[in-house]
């Protein structure tokens, strides 16, 4: 089977979230099962290589597009639009011209499947939600599959810019892309799909109420014998404790925890006998630092140390600041991308903090598991599908849940979980207990493959 994927961002060529790692890594598991996985992304700035062919793209007048090709992926050049310093945007915002960048990116992409013989093709979020469309109007065979990673965002643009699209009016309804006056791409993506998943099945569930649909929880309900709930997983080539070169010691059991804890610790001048929560997130309301920022003082009073990692908000960044200078040696705060802190983070806790308002999968929970850094999360999308609550009579579960939008919900899942950490034998258990999990992509690369089959032969 020939399955094309299509992004606006893959490791390792470009990030900016996870959507990144899912590009990045799910074609690679695919091949162990004879799917043949290409991805076609566009071709940012600092991606080196030869243009190998040429071909016009219309979209109000003609336009040049190149391909490049690397080993499992396309890239669709076009200087105008992605030879540029940020994915989306840059610091002053969104891109003004972003409806018209990822219109001339859907439109190559129709033309690639058109020529290359897909069995599928497999979208991810908004940027590639007018691909199914396109290849419905060009009368092009090849079935479609559309991703939702965030349900949040949507790619709206206004009305004026349906000219851009190619596409006959009638298409602008309620029934089509049309969103409370509003082109949506990614609406467009779960209309003209033939197939709908998330990366969650509690996600799937989740964002076919109006809570958290955005709108488009009448559209999700109405596909909903067509919307799938398939979690993430996580490269274990990248993420596993027992060879990862960016720990100060590798290892496979708690006695090789603790000396990287007492490492990280001493690197962020805190004391090691403490219990240490860690997180490393997008600094964000969405991933709960309003509620977080509000219970820091009774985590810091339980006896927490903390560290953070992460960039984002500059409000939150300021109050992260504020609590710091209040905390400073209880409170490590670190705004910035680093990835080798990232893996200390992870090795180095005793606890990771997920306190999200909503969560699509999370991969965080996942890493942290692997790495024997008990989860204390909220209950929602994929976090609640792969944490559960620990029991220390049975010695089941692997984290700490809490289901409240709340400040005092969080401190009270800390409460519960400072209980098990001062029986320092139980915490031993079931710190080893949850690096025996298995997230890795290679159970989500079978639904999948299994799904791309149903898709294929209804």
């Amino acid at each position: 089977m020939r399955v094309a994927f299509v992004a606006s961002e893959a490791v390792p060529y470009a990030k900016t979230g996870g959507l990144a790692d899912v590009v990045g890594a799910l074609p690679k598991y695919l091949k162990d099962l004879d799917i043949e996985a290409t991805v076609i992304m566009p071709r940012y700035k600092d991606i080196e290589g030869k243009i190998e062919n040429t071909f016009d793209v219309n979209m109000q007048g003609s336009h040049q597009v190149g391909l490049l090709r690397s080993e499992g992926f396309i890239f669709v050049d076009y200087p105008r639009y992605f030879d540029r310093n940020g994915l989306y945007g840059d610091v002053s915002g969104d891109y003004m011209d972003n409806c018209e960048r990822f219109t001339l990116f859907c439109k190559a992409v129709g033309k690639i499947v058109e020529s290359g013989n897909y069995d599928l093709v497999h979208c991810h979020d908004w940027q590639s939600g007018l691909v199914p469309l396109y290849l419905k109007l060009g009368k092009i065979r090849t079935k479609s599959l559309f991703t939702i990673h965030n349900l949040g965002y949507q790619g709206k643009f206004p009305k004026t810019e349906l000219p851009l699209l190619g596409i006959d009016e009638r298409f602008f309804s309620p029934e089509g892309l049309e969103f409370f006056g509003d082109i949506s791409f990614l609406k467009a993506g779960i209309v003209y799909s033939d197939a709908v998943t998330t990366v969650s099945p509690n996600y799937a569930q989740e964002i076919q109420t109006q809570e958290l649909g955005f709108g488009l929880d009448s559209v999700l309900r109405m596909r909903a014998s067509d919307l799938h709930g398939i979690l993430n997983g996580i490269d274990y080539c990248q993420w596993d404790p027992a060879s990862d070169e960016l720990l100060y010691e590798k290892y496979s059991n708690f006695a090789g925890k603790t000396v990287n804890k007492t490492r990280l610790c001493a690197e962020c001048c805190l004391d090691a006998k403490r219990p240490l929560i860690g997180m490393v997130s997008r600094i964000a309301g969405q991933k709960g630092f309003d509620i977080l920022v509000c219970a820091m003082d009774e985590i810091i009073g339980l006896g927490y140390n903390v560290i953070i990692l992460g960039y984002g908000e500059e409000s939150y960044h300021d109050k992260l600041m504020q609590l710091h200078n209040v905390y400073p040696n209880r409170l490590s705060v670190n705004i910035k991308f680093d990835n080798r802190l990232a893996h200390r983070i992870y090795a180095g806790s005793d606890f990771f903090l997920m306190p999200s308002m909503y969560e699509p999968c999370g991969l965080g929970q996942l890493i942290s598991l692997r790495y024997g850094t008990v989860p204390i999360v909220r209950r929602t999308g994929g976090l609640a599908d792969t944490v559960v609550e620990f029991d220390g009579e049975s010695m089941s579960g692997n984290g700490f849940l809490f289901s409240a939008y709340k400040g005092e919900a969080l401190v009270s899942a800390a409460v519960r979980a400072l209980g098990v950490f001062v029986e320092q034998k139980k915490f031993e258990s079931l710190s080893e207990r949850c690096m025996e999990y298995d997230y890795s992509w290679n159970r989500s690369a079978r639904e999948y493959s299994e799904l791309y089959g149903r898709v294929l032969n209804p």
